[in-house]
């Protein structure tokens, strides 16, 4: 189903090892299906941590994903609908993703934020990693931009998986359904507001 007036999606994301990476490249699948102008954009690591590269599956998942460009705050601005990924760390979100939010303080203050439709998603490493404290930390955001807050939900029954391991189809394909659902919500909201800035 296409969306019934033009949306653009920003899909922001931070990913260590190239799960949450996946996540969001099935996010940006769902986001086109609904008929959406989609931007893929990763959080960059902090040059001490990108440097270190203490795991061998994060210094492939940093080769591989070199071509994906860096969000900016330009990516903010732009979209009608953003969707962030994170890794859960310590019941929250990562920290190079609470970095680059908290860089968006002037787009806040001038009310740039606002009125967005924005939605996340996150993985951890284990069944029980506290995905949910990540999803409730990226809500607070949402709550305090005062932007529009589209649930993930899901498609269908999904069936329990471990932690461990990349996301499997019924994750796939419940990242795809929280963007189309996220852009569809946009497009039933109508036409872009006019933006302060």
């Amino acid at each position: 189903m296409q969306s019934e007036s033009h949306v653009r999606a920003a899909v922001i994301y931070h990913s260590a090892t190239g799960t949450v990476h996946t996540l969001a490249l099935a996010a940006v699948e769902g986001a086109g299906k609904a008929g959406a102008d989609v931007r893929l954009r990763r959080v960059p690591e902090p040059a001490s941590q990108a440097a270190a590269e203490a795991r061998p599956e994060e210094a492939r998942y940093r080769r591989a994903s070199a071509d994906v460009p860096e969000a900016s705050l330009d990516d903010l601005v732009w979209a009608d609908v953003v969707l962030f990924g994170t890794p859960t760390r310590l019941g929250t979100m990562s920290a190079p993703l609470k970095a680059f939010i908290e860089t968006t303080g002037p787009l806040w203050s001038a009310g740039g934020l606002a009125d967005k439709v924005y939605s996340a998603f996150t993985s951890s490493g284990t069944g029980h990693g506290g995905q949910g404290g990540g999803m409730l930390a990226l809500t607070d955001v949402f709550c305090h931009w005062g932007g529009i807050i589209v649930p993930p939900g899901c498609p269908g029954p999904v069936p329990p998986r471990p932690g461990d391991g990349p996301p499997g189809d019924a994750a796939l394909e419940a990242a795809r359904y929280q963007a189309w659902r996220a852009v569809t919500t946009a497009a039933a909201l109508g036409a872009r507001r006019a933006r302060p800035l």
